[in-house]
């Protein structure tokens, strides 16, 4: 199987070309354009295929899947004191922790 069958893939529309834009997370630089949905999704997942065929018979490494990370669940965040505060505040008067507000929030995106 090839890598690229498991890659994360994304269509949105382009209005500066007029078109469809098929895009792989995986890798950013690659960019598929179609006058449909379909067509820019099946350009940009054959053209995704071809690239990692070719970076594998190179013997390099290819992107993992975004799929197939392993995720810690953790990260840090650098923020203004004041932001800090804010939150803690917010987070008191809910009665929750400040790491159970912020992870609520970021939970909708």
């Amino acid at each position: 199987m090839n890598a690229a069958d498991r890659y994360c893939y994304r269509v949105t529309w382009s209005a500066e070309d007029q078109k469809f834009a098929g895009t792989v997370l995986e890798l950013p630089l690659l960019c598929w354009l179609g006058p449909d949905r379909d067509s820019a999704i099946a350009g940009i997942q054959r053209l995704a295929y071809d690239v990692v065929e070719r970076i594998e018979a190179k013997g390099r490494t290819v992107p993992v899947p975004l799929a197939d990370r392993n995720y810690s669940g953790e990260f840090r965040l650098r923020i203004s004191p004041e932001t800090h505060r804010r939150l803690t505040e917010k987070a008191a008067e809910q009665r929750v922790s400040l790491n159970q507000l912020v992870s609520d929030h970021l939970a909708l995106v």
